[in-house]
């Protein structure tokens, strides 16, 4: 009996939900740490309460490692913001998290997927050509880091129909 409980207790299997008003601050803390510019726990309660915006947590045991964030109009969504705590990448969690949102979405009728990540960001990249992403654009000087420096984004695109 202890097997089952110490697997759920210490993280088992990744799972990925709906995140909920009680994730907010999780949530805010997870992005802070991984952009430059963190949004807030009221940012992320706003985004859990709209009809038109799908927010996931992604969990391991008892603790949420991860969250993904879409913005849904008519047949098509944005995908504002996906990450995965430092302490748990590489592992393909953040795979397994884009995957299941993105069938998420497509069953609430979206065909196509947008997105945007900075152009030097390797790991995201690779996650997202290795998702079925595509290159359909690029923003120059699109992310502004704190020092200043100026960086370019690659505007992504990938179709589920």
């Amino acid at each position: 009996m202890m097997g089952w409980l110490s697997k759920w207790w210490h993280g088992g299997s990744a799972v990925v939900e709906p995140a909920t008003l009680r994730d907010a601050a999780r949530l805010a803390q997870l992005h802070g740490a991984s952009f430059a510019h963190g949004w807030g726990e009221g940012e992320f309660e706003s985004m859990i309460s709209e009809r038109n915006t799908l927010v996931h947590r992604l969990r391991l045991g008892r603790k949420t490692i991860g969250f993904a964030v879409s913005r849904i109009g008519a047949d098509e969504a944005e995908i504002l913001s996906i990450a995965v705590d430092g302490a748990y990448r590489g592992r393909g969690f953040s795979r397994t998290l884009l995957m299941t949102h993105l069938g998420h979405l497509a069953g609430r009728g979206v065909r196509t997927i947008f997105l945007e990540v900075e152009e030097n960001n390797q790991p995201a990249r690779r996650l997202y050509d290795g998702c079925g992403f595509v290159v359909v654009g690029r923003r120059d000087r699109y992310y502004k880091q704190p020092n200043g420096e100026q960086l370019n984004a690659l505007l992504m695109r990938r179709d589920l129909s």
